[in-house]
C-alpha cells in the first residue's frame, strides 16, 4: 500500500528462542498474505491479526505488511469478515484435527481486532504514513461491530445471530472488543477523525461487562472457559482491586502448577495460547513475577524446532492435539514482548490508558 516499507525493521530482531515460532508462521503464510491456523487449516481475521503483530515483533515486516494487506482485501462490504471457526473442526483421529472447512461467521470480536493490529503497527514503527491506508478498514469494522450492540451494552457474537434465537454475548469476545475500541479510538485521534459514537459504545459495553451479567451466556454457560475468566481483565474492562479479586478467586480452578492454564476448568488440558494470554493479563495487573513463571512453564510445550504445541493433556501426559497453530506461536511471541519490553509496541496489549 505504501512505498519504503522494507526500511521499517523492529529494533529488536527476534532472538533464537522464538525462531521456531516465527518460522512456523512464515511457512504457513499464503501467497496473498493470509495466515491460516496451519497448512490447509481455517482462517479467521482475529488469529490472522495476532500473527501479523507477532511477525512485526520479530522484524518480519514484508510478511507483516502482506498480512495487513490481506486483512484489508478480505473485508466485506458491511465492514465485517467471514471468519472460519476452527474450534468447530472435527478430529481426523485421536491426535489430529481434520483438514476440512469449518463453518464461517461474521464474528464481531473477529472484526474489531483489526484496530488492535493497526495500532500495534503504528506503535512499533512510529510511522503514520504506513498505517493511514488501513484507517478506512478500521472505521468500517468498528461501525459494523457497534451496529450489533444491544441497548444494554452487550454486543452480539455475530451478525448472523443478531436478533435471532441464537443471539448471545460472549464475555471473552466482548472483553476483547472493549480493548479493540480503545485502540480504534487512539487511531481516530491520530487520524484527526474523532468518533464520539465509539466512545459511547465502549462505555456502554464496559458497564455491561461490569454490571449486567444476565446479558452474557444467555444460550450457553461458558464460565468454565479460561478466556471468560481473564478477558475482562486483559481487555481492560475490569481493573484494580476488583480485577485482582477475580484473578485470585479462580486461580486454583484454572491453573495447573508447573504446567499452565487449563483451557476449560474441568478438563486436564492446558493450552499455550491461553497460558500466554494469561501472562499478559498478569502483566496488565502488575503481577510480573507470576507472569514470568507462567511463561517459563510453556517452554516445555515445544517441539525440537522450538515450535509451541497447541496443548498438553497432563493426566495422560501427552501432547494434545498434535497441532502447532500459528496463533499459538503468536501468543507466545507477544507475551515475551510484553514481559521483556522487546519492541516499542510491547505494552499495547497490557496497558489500557
Amino acid at each position: 500500500m505504501s512505498s519504503g516499507r522494507a526500511t521499517h525493521r523492529a529494533p529488536h530482531r527476534r532472538r533464537d528462542p522464538l525462531t521456531g515460532a516465527v518460522l512456523c508462521m512464515l511457512e504457513a503464510q499464503a501467497a496473498d498474505g493470509a495466515i491460516p491456523w496451519f497448512e490447509a487449516g481455517p482462517w479467521d481475521p482475529w488469529n490472522h491479526g495476532e500473527c501479523v503483530m507477532a511477525l512485526a515483533v520479530a522484524g518480519e515486516w514484508d510478511a507483516a505488511w502482506a498480512g495487513l494487506d490481506c486483512l484489508a482485501a478480505r473485508q466485506g462490504p458491511d465492514g465485517g469478515w467471514l471468519g472460519e471457526y476452527g474450534n468447530m473442526l472435527p478430529m481426523a483421529d485421536r491426535l489430529h484435527m481434520a483438514r476440512v472447512r469449518p463453518p464461517a461467521f461474521r464474528d464481531t470480536n473477529f472484526a474489531a481486532y483489526c484496530a488492535v493490529v493497526v495500532w500495534h503497527s503504528f506503535m512499533i514503527t512510529g510511522d503514520l504514513a504506513t498505517v493511514r491506508p488501513y484507517w478506512p478498514m478500521v472505521r468500517r469494522a468498528m461501525d459494523f461491530v457497534l451496529a450489533l450492540q444491544h441497548e444494554a451494552g452487550d454486543i452480539s457474537w455475530s451478525a448472523e445471530a443478531h436478533m435471532t434465537s441464537a443471539d448471545d454475548a460472549v464475555r471473552a469476545g466482548c472483553g476483547s472488543i472493549y480493548k479493540s475500541l480503545q485502540c480504534a479510538l487512539k487511531l481516530a485521534e491520530l487520524m484527526g477523525e474523532p468518533q464520539h459514537h465509539w466512545v459511547a459504545g465502549r462505555e456502554r459495553l464496559g458497564r455491561a461487562l461490569l454490571s449486567a451479567p444476565e446479558r452474557f451466556d444467555r444460550t450457553a454457560d461458558r464460565s468454565g472457559f479460561a478466556m471468560d475468566w481473564y478477558y475482562p481483565m486483559l481487555g481492560g474492562a475490569l481493573a484494580g482491586a476488583e480485577a485482582l479479586s477475580r484473578l485470585d478467586a479462580d486461580w486454583p480452578r484454572f491453573i495447573e502448577p508447573g504446567v499452565g492454564c487449563r483451557c476449560v476448568a474441568d478438563q486436564p488440558w492446558v493450552t499455550v495460547a491461553e497460558s500466554c494470554e494469561l501472562v499478559m493479563t498478569l502483566i496488565a495487573l502488575d503481577r510480573r513475577t507470576q507472569a514470568a513463571k507462567l511463561l517459563t512453564w510453556q517452554d516445555s510445550h515445544r517441539d525440537g524446532d522450538g515450535i509451541y504445541w497447541m496443548g498438553w493433556q497432563f493426566e495422560e501426559a501427552i501432547i494434545w492435539p498434535e497441532e502447532r497453530p500459528t496463533w499459538t506461536q503468536a501468543a507466545a511471541i507477544l507475551a515475551h514482548d510484553a514481559l521483556y519490553d522487546l519492541t516499542p509496541a510491547s505494552q499495547v496489549l497490557v496497558r489500557h490508558d
